[in-house]
């Protein structure tokens, strides 16, 4: 009898270290995962705050808080079962959906850059709406489905680190993924579009220091949105050009890949200081390249060639 208790005892430590392995074996996955994608990060936390400009200071934080929501059911609800699915019948497809989806990133930017060179930008629809609640749904949705795409390249990013983990902790290891970066992008957001009012707030308190700095940020702010308008825009051609030179390697179309890698790898020796930085910065810029070319391929194929024929 003492015997049995004992190995059922072994039995339940062995199982109680094996979860215990596998809990940390997700939580390495995870961080893994969310850390690759970094760049897209940056991009949905610039890009986001632009979706509250001109909108009433009231509803600012009750729009990001429904635009997170958004973002989360997106995540949890769409891209994470079929995440999955794709792992499980179709890992092939990963790669051509990236590119897709960073595709579509280069387009948006070009897009943006475009209208700001020409004066024809999203901005114009927004500015005429005249009805309040119609404006802030219209900017919720269109917030959403950006966020879808920035969304889906997160996830497959993720995924592809998740190469070799079981179907469920690819599962779990996406859902902490998933929260973790809604969480963490939704609450430097809304910090963000709040300066301006925290800003107010240290204004009016006594103390000539706390003074200062709240008139410091209610005045940066407007530099602040304008610079996260054009980081967000950055953003996106690098971080869709370099999806879209990650697929050609994977496809074994290695030139325009080995040129890039080529050029970062001899700036780095060339400039000898900060290496690592110098490679970065030189592959960021060439997939920032990449990506304004794609896109603005995409633009005109979509505008210019119609309105030739009209």
């Amino acid at each position: 009898m003492a015997g049995g208790l004992v190995a059922l005892l072994d039995d339940i430590a062995a199982m109680a270290k094996l979860a215990a392995a596998s809990l940390d074996d997700v939580a390495g996955a995870a961080g893994k995962a969310g850390a690759k994608a970094a760049g897209v990060v940056i991009d949905d936390t610039a890009v986001t705050p632009t979706y509250v400009v001109g909108l009433s200071p009231a509803r600012e934080l009750p729009i990001i808080g429904k635009i997170a929501l958004g973002s989360l059911k997106n995540k949890l609800l769409f891209l994470l079962p079929a995440a999955l699915v794709l792992s499980a019948l179709a890992p092939w497809a990963i790669t051509p959906i990236l590119m897709l989806g960073g595709a579509y990133l280069c387009f948006e930017a070009a897009e943006k850059i475009v209208g700001a060179l020409t004066g024809h930008g999203h901005g114009d629809d927004a500015a005429v709406e005249t009805d309040p609640k119609a404006l802030e749904d219209r900017q919720v949705s269109g917030a959403i489905r950006t966020d879808l795409i920035l969304s889906g390249e997160i996830m497959a990013i993720a995924l592809g680190e998740l190469n070799g983990q079981s179907l469920v902790n690819q599962g779990i290891a996406l859902a902490l993924v998933g929260i973790a970066i809604t969480v963490g992008v939704y609450g430097v957001v809304a910090l963000i579009v709040k300066m301006d009012d925290i800003g107010l707030h240290l204004a009016q308190k006594p103390g000539a220091g706390s003074q200062a700095f709240g008139r410091g940020l209610v005045a940066a702010m407007p530099v602040v949105l304008k610079a996260l308008s054009l980081i967000g825009t950055a953003a996106m051609v690098w971080v869709g050009g370099g999806i879209i030179v990650h697929g050609l390697e994977a496809f074994g179309v290695t030139g325009l890949p080995h040129a890039l890698h080529a050029a970062a790898e001899g700036a780095a020796h060339a400039v000898g200081v900060l290496p690592g930085v110098v490679n970065w910065v030189v592959t960021a810029v060439g997939s920032g390249i990449v990506g304004l070319i794609v896109g603005g391929a995409i633009v005109g194929l979509l505008h210019l060639v119609p309105r030739k024929g009209h």
